[in-house]
């Protein structure tokens, strides 16, 4: 039986395709990487109140510790994706995962939270090439027609990353020999490891394309978000929110990002392929996407911190707590998609997601530091139900309705915008609870006791007399349950943007054979 031929500028395969054996021992390579960088942004959840009471630092740094590392990451995922195209994947991604270990090394051993902040960018960066290159990786070991299989087990990955993260975390700062900075340092070997099975296990001819690096696009793009993130975790504490840093800042970032259009609109390869926003359903997905970002990593990122300073729970007791919404997340997720599968309707999951999640928000919105721990799973719980019926169906929305050959690129923008949503809405929640904060503290212990009304530092409960305490824990109880009431409305606002899109039966082919048939139509109108 002769193999079949195919192009030589559509496949990656070598002089001879990779036994299954091969595919798999690369697989256990790329999934060890998966799951460490996956445990990059949640392992440190549990750990922040207690980074941040060590380090000195304020509510503005344990902002950006997490927004720093999701907006690199953010960032650069498309630029890694077209570097796929000019050099060896295979070094690629163990450049990528050499850039984790440096990044977890320096967050491990700083000495402040200035250091920490710049580790966590360069962790960021690593995380954003395994994020884009494991895809494809992937594709280029494997037939497309035999992808299905391998990609459950990459599920099963982020499922045990996501949910074990937050428990590792609170148990290495919980273990008076080990502490927080082995949530960074964990992670050193196993990535050590994916690079030493890659080298072994990972074969791939380099393929050169001719593909240009829009790298004027990234660059305006990536300036103008982190400037306007910048603006609103400053504004209020070091500036007025009505100041000439106000004006400047603003103007700057929104002035960066429309030269970033005009870029993106005559680039070769854009960063961001503009034309696919003509697409109704993609860019209606797009936006709710951001939305969905914003009110879901803006509100329950600060969640642990309201466990371990208003409940007063130890951080591996609040990796616990988060389990409700966690599970309710990838069980609606789940059945959602079979129910997809067996009935053909999409659009009442979308619709009774955003409903879902905005009921959530707004239970959510009555937390204070009483709130039972039933309660607060159940009402967590409902946040994750609507967000896993939410957030994966839009991609399929989108994917459905764009040519085959547009699948990746739909793809790749609703994941970007998605992320892009969750940085701004970390980064500007996180700066209306610092200031929210501040203003609780003034009130209730007066100027001196809340930092002379700058960014409020974190406290460490431990040291506080018990009437401090008991103030501290209401203010922030009062302080995160407001940024899920300022999260309820763009939920809300998410379910009417999905109201809008157009249901269409689902394609019954796989993005191969829709390609097949689609160049067969174009050869043919060519012929006549």
């Amino acid at each position: 039986m002769t193999a079949p031929t195919v192009p030589a500028d559509a496949t990656e395969a070598g002089p001879a395709r990779m036994s299954r054996r091969e595919v798999l021992q690369a697989l256990s390579g790329l999934m060890v990487g998966m799951f460490v960088s996956i445990l990059a942004s949640t392992v440190v959840a549990n750990a922040l109140p207690r980074i941040i009471a060590d380090l000195h630092g304020s509510q503005t740094v344990y902002t950006w510790i997490v927004t720093t590392e999701l907006l690199a990451m953010t960032a650069t995922v498309p630029l890694w994706g077209k570097m796929a195209d000019l050099y060896s994947k295979k070094l690629l991604i163990q450049l990528s995962l050499g850039l984790f270990v440096v990044g977890s090394l320096i967050a491990g051993f700083t000495p402040n939270v200035e250091i920490l902040l710049v580790s966590r960018i360069v962790q960021g960066v690593g995380a954003g090439g395994m994020t884009a290159l494991a895809t494809i990786v992937m594709a280029a070991m494997i037939p497309p027609r035999e992808l299905g299989r391998y990609a459950g087990i990459f599920g099963a990955v982020f499922g045990v990353g996501t949910i074990a993260g937050p428990l590792i975390g609170g148990v290495l700062v919980d273990t008076s020999w080990l502490g927080w900075r082995w949530c960074f340092l964990i992670g050193v070997p196993f990535t050590l490891l994916s690079i030493f099975l890659l080298q072994r296990t990972l074969h791939l001819p380099v393929v050169r394309r001719e593909v240009k690096i829009d790298w004027l696009g990234a660059a305006l793009i990536t300036t103008g978000v982190s400037l306007l993130l910048v603006w609103s975790s400053l504004a209020g504490n070091k500036f007025a929110w009505a100041s000439g840093w106000t004006a400047l800042m603003v103007a700057g970032g929104v002035a960066l990002l429309a030269v970033a259009v005009f870029v993106e609109s005559r680039a070769a390869e854009p960063i961001i392929p503009l034309d696919i926003f003509r697409n109704r359903t993609v860019s209606l997905a797009t936006v709710a996407s951001v939305l969905v970002g914003v009110a879901m990593f803006g509100g329950t990122v600060f969640l642990s911190q309201y466990f371990q300073i208003s409940l007063g729970k130890s951080p591996t007791v609040a990796g616990l707590m988060s389990l409700p919404m966690i599970l309710g997340l990838l069980v609606s997720s789940t059945v959602a998609g079979q129910l997809i599968t067996k009935y053909g309707r999409w659009k009442m999951f979308l619709v009774t997601g955003g409903a879902i999640m905005t009921a959530g928000m707004v239970l959510l919105g009555t937390i204070d530091a009483r709130t039972s721990v039933v309660v607060l799973g159940i009402y967590m719980a409902v946040l994750g139900i609507g967000v896993g019926m939410l957030m994966q169906n839009l991609v399929l929305a989108a994917q459905n309705d764009v040519p085959a050959h547009e699948l990746g690129a739909a793809t790749s923008v609703l994941t970007f915008f998605r992320s892009m949503g969750g940085a701004i809405g970390v980064s500007a929640l996180g700066a209306v609870l610092a200031n929210r904060i501040t203003d609780l503290m003034t009130e209730k212990l007066g100027p001196a006791a809340a930092g002379g009304g700058s960014s409020a530092a974190v406290p460490d409960l431990s040291t506080l007399p018990a009437p401090v305490l008991r103030i501290v824990q209401d203010v922030y109880g009062s302080a995160t349950a407001e940024l899920f009431l300022l999260g309820a409305p763009l939920a809300l606002l998410a379910m009417v943007v999905v109201l809008f899109i157009r249901e269409k039966p689902l394609h019954t082919l796989s993005g191969d054979q829709r390609r097949a048939q689609e160049e067969a139509a174009r050869t043919a109108s060519l012929s006549h």
